[in-house]
């Protein structure tokens, strides 16, 4: 297998294009943890997000000549995966009428914290997976993969000051979701 590491995105895909699938599979290696985690959070269920993931994946590779910064190659593809997420969170929405979220997903995709704070993580995450999807989808991009307003308006679409609102409501309702919770 070619060995990704020390090698930009920008060389990956250029290998990729050249016919080289390896080239593309160290790329899936080097995304897949970080996709993963925001698909699992964004959509509360580990088998959505795998289809989500996936599904980014094959598009990525499909329209790889598409990407018109190779450099920026993640950026590219975590916005394939964003718009995946909110259509099959949509397509799931109107099926089910109600949301069914998968704990122990959501716990796997947690970042590692201390014993102490297991139960305080836990009340967050399920604060988080409560709040309504344009409102989470903001407040994961800005303060889970700390992106920031620009880069979030270019892979969402969405105005810088749409975004700000959805942060500052997704906050507010975190903070009356939390209240009362030991440790916040």
């Amino acid at each position: 297998m070619l060995d990704v590491r020390g090698q930009s995105d920008g060389f990956l895909v250029r290998r990729v294009l050249e016919g080289d699938t390896a080239a593309y599979a160290g790329l899936v290696n080097r995304y897949r943890d970080r996709l993963a985690r925001y698909a699992t959070r964004m959509l509360g269920n580990a088998a959505d997000a795998e289809e989500a993931l996936q599904d980014a994946f094959v598009r990525g590779y499909r329209y790889l000549a598409r990407c018109s910064d190779p450099e920026r190659f993640g950026a590219w593809l975590f916005g394939i995966l964003v718009n995946r997420c909110r259509t099959l969170g949509s397509q799931r929405a109107r099926r089910q009428r109600h949301i069914v979220h998968d704990e122990s997903a959501m716990a796997r995709a947690s970042v590692s914290h201390s014993e102490g704070g297991a139960d305080l993580m836990e009340a967050i995450e399920h604060a988080v997976a409560q709040l309504q999807p344009a409102q989470r989808e903001a407040f994961l991009l800005k303060y889970v993969e700390e992106m920031s307003y620009e880069e979030m308006t270019r892979l969402t679409g969405t105005r810088i000051s749409a975004l700000k609102m959805r942060v500052s409501r997704a906050r507010q309702e975190l903070r009356r979701l939390l209240e009362g919770v030991d440790g916040v």
